[in-house]
Parts: structure tokens; sequence; C-alpha cells
């Protein structure tokens, strides 16, 4: 058997404790033997989980750049606008990284990191989660053997859910642009990936997008509403109470996310959530916070070749998180519902169902992205231990190109017109 892969993890909230798990599922393959991160309780969660000794604990990654290297990487999951500058650092240092989507929250950042990387020689992984989810794998697989034939035309939605939205983009850590970033960067790089990885390498040539802020500002609140849910007369009517979300979903037993990240210093009860709520960001009325982001923004492109896609972010929606895709093709046409994948032949008229094993193991299998977050840390475990960077789905300069149409989109929105896309030589020139 190999040695584990040491891993150190930067930033030890919902993401980092979520992929550090591997951990304890596979102790022969990861260890976790150090941890950075600004909050007593979180950093010292994580310590105890995975018995990293006291010398290995920090509260600030800079820290853990002025040892001597100690691992063989580090899971970078801090605050977005917190991804650059530990991310260059650790990679100067000889780590290999995995970093939490999305990459960094300019061009500019992002370039700097893939440029730190590959100068260094380290591997990126950048956690596109939905790149690992099997079922996406299925579909590359269809499209690649032909089955519909040349991809016309990709149509791709992603229902956020109206709950989901409240608690991430409206009282949460995305809710305002100055201190995360826009809501297609932070929300949908992930399909915006999905759309580059589907179109074949082909390069996108331009990019219109629209979208804005809807329903969650202050013209929308009930009359009679309070500023805070648990003193609102009128919070019984309101769907996005915070009562609703997180204090009933306590008392049925339900401490898992969102209701696990409400509370900074403690484990969720009764007490705490209500505590969390009286004083914090998360029990705030929805209509009088400081959000400023997209609840709703649309996407077209065109790619090399004449391959057109669409994309449509919503917040206003039952699903949570359930992608919806069709890709039509010159000799059929694929649908994904969300659960299972269909396709229609124009030969035989005949349509075909594919169904894909969804299991992963320990706490991953409870996981938002269902297995996806197990697969990506098992390829980018399995990379780092056999040395191997083709296990990673998307290299760095692939995962760069994605997020440079993410940026191109949102120009396109700011400023109302068509963004014809630069390439990769442009950038460069334009530095």
């Amino acid at each position: 058997m190999p040695s584990p892969v040491d891993v150190i993890v930067v930033g030890a909230g919902n993401r980092g404790e979520a992929y550090s798990n591997y951990a304890s599922i596979h102790p022969l393959r990861m260890r976790v033997v150090g941890v950075a991160d600004p909050r007593r309780y979180a950093r010292r969660k994580l310590q105890e989980t995975h018995q990293i000794p006291d010398v290995n604990v920090f509260d600030d990654w800079k820290s853990v750049v002025e040892r001597d290297k100690f691992a063989d990487a580090v899971f970078i999951c801090t605050p977005d606008r917190l991804h650059k500058d530990p991310a260059v650092a650790l990679a100067r240092k000889g780590y290999h990284i995995l970093l939490e989507k999305p990459m960094a929250v300019t061009e500019k950042d992002c370039t700097e990191i893939v440029e730190a990387c590959i100068d260094s020689g380290v591997m990126l992984i950048v956690c596109h989660v939905l790149r690992y989810d099997p079922v996406i794998h299925k579909i590359k697989m269809l499209i690649d053997s032909g089955v519909i034939g040349d991809v016309i035309h990709i149509q791709h939605l992603e229902p956020v859910g109206f709950y989901h939205f409240a608690h991430s983009f409206v009282r949460g850590n995305w809710r305002n642009e100055e201190q995360s970033s826009f809501s297609l960067l932070s929300k949908s790089c992930h399909d915006l990936d999905l759309i580059h990885h589907w179109a074949g390498g082909r390069r996108c040539i331009k990019v219109s997008s629209f979208g804005s802020l809807s329903h969650f500002c202050k013209e929308s609140k009930p009359v009679g509403a309070a500023d805070r849910c648990l003193d609102c007369p009128v919070e019984a009517d309101c769907p996005y109470s915070a009562r609703k979300i997180y204090l009933d979903a306590v008392k049925k037993g339900c401490v898992g996310w969102p209701v696990s990240v409400i509370c900074a210093n403690s484990l969720p009860d009764i007490e705490s959530v209500t505590e969390a709520l009286r004083t914090g960001p998360y029990g705030r009325c929805v209509y009088e916070c400081d959000n400023d982001v997209c609840s709703n923004q649309v996407v077209n492109m065109e790619f090399e070749g004449g391959l057109t896609a669409a994309f449509t972010m919503v917040a206003f929606t039952e699903k949570l998180c359930q992608r919806q895709t069709t890709i039509y093709g010159s000799r059929g046409e694929l649908h994904y519902n969300g659960h299972d994948i269909c396709v229609f032949d124009f030969l035989t008229q005949k349509s075909t169902k594919y169904s894909v094993d969804l299991k992963a193991p320990g706490s991953f299998a409870m996981a938002g992205h269902g297995g996806a977050d197990y697969h990506l840390v098992d390829a980018f475990i399995s990379a780092v231990a056999s040395q191997d960077p083709t296990l990673i789905c998307s290299g760095p300069r692939e995962t760069l190109a994605s997020h440079r149409l993410v940026f191109e989109a949102e120009r396109s929105r700011l400023e109302s017109r068509v963004v014809f896309c630069s390439t990769e030589q442009d950038a460069k020139t334009q530095k």
C-alpha cells in the first residue's frame, strides 16, 4: 500500500469539513494533518475529528507558508475573495491544490493562480464538483459516442431553490458582491463549466446575458413586517421565514445544511439556533438585507461550428439545484431531468433510458451534490498519490477558460451588449 496523502485544510467551514470527511472513510488513502482557520470552534472541531497535533493547528494560512512543507496537498476552502493569496503562496511552496469554486473573483486572480500552479509543477483541481457526478460523466460519454450525432444546441437550467437562495444569496455569505462575488460566478460557474465541457473543446465565440435582483428588496416587504422573523407578526404567511427554514427544521431533528452553518460557535439546537436568528444575519427579514446579487439570469452562447447554448439560473423554484438539461443533436435528443437520462433516436424514433448509480460512502451519501463531492476528492487524492494529473477531469487551463466565460457573460449583462470572447493569447496580450 502506498503512503496516505497528507492534507492541510485551509478554511474549516462547511466545504472544508465536507471534503476532509474522505479521510474518515479512507484513512489509508488520506490523512488530515493540519488545519488553518481564524474561528476557534471550527478549527478545534476539525482537529478533534482528525486528531491533528496542536503544532499543526493555525489561525491563519500564512503560518502554514512560514513552516517547512509538511504535507502533500492543501484543501483551500476559504471565502471566495480569500482564495487567490493562499492558493498562489501554497502552490509556490510545493503543495498540490484543491481549491473551492470559484477559483477567484477576478479573471486576473484566476490567471495568477493557474500560472503559479503550472510554474510550480503542482496539480490544481478546482471544485467544479458536477464534473465528477456520475450522471454528468455518463452524459459526456453518450455525447462522445455519437448517439445524438453532432451537438447543435444545449439548454441547461439551474433551479436554485427558493429557500436555498434566501439562505445563501440573501441572508448568507454570497449575498453581496463586494463581500463575495456575483451570483453567476459563485453559484453557476459549475454550470457554464458543464456547457463548456459538453461543447467538446469548441471555443465560445460570443455571449450575451441578462439578469437582475428580483423580489428580495425593500419594495417587496409585506405591510407590517418586522426586520427580524422572530419578531414578525406576518411571518406565518412568508415562505422565506427564518423560523420555518431553520427553527422548525431543528424541532424535527434536522440539523444538517442549512441549519448546520448558522451557529458559528456550537452545534445547532433549539437554544443556539434561536439565538442565531435573534442576533445573527440568518434571522433577518429577506426584504431588509444588504443583498445585491442577481436572483435570475440567462446566458446565451455561440461556439465554434455554430453550436449554441442557453443557460438559465433562477432562485424561485421548488427543486433545489436539481439541474435539467436537454442537448439537441443531428441524430437525436438527450434529456436529463435530475434523475434519469433519456435519449430519443430520430432514426428509430425510440427512446432509451439510462440510469446511473449515484451511491457514495459515508457522509458523502447525504451531501448536496450527491456523490459528486466524494468522486472529486477521490480523483484528487488518486492523482496526487500516483502523480498522475490526468485523473483530474479538468486541468488548470480548461478551468480558467470556463471561468473566463463566466466573467464575459457578466460583462455582457453589465454593459448590455454582446461580448465577443477573447482567446487565451488575447488575454496575455492585454496584460
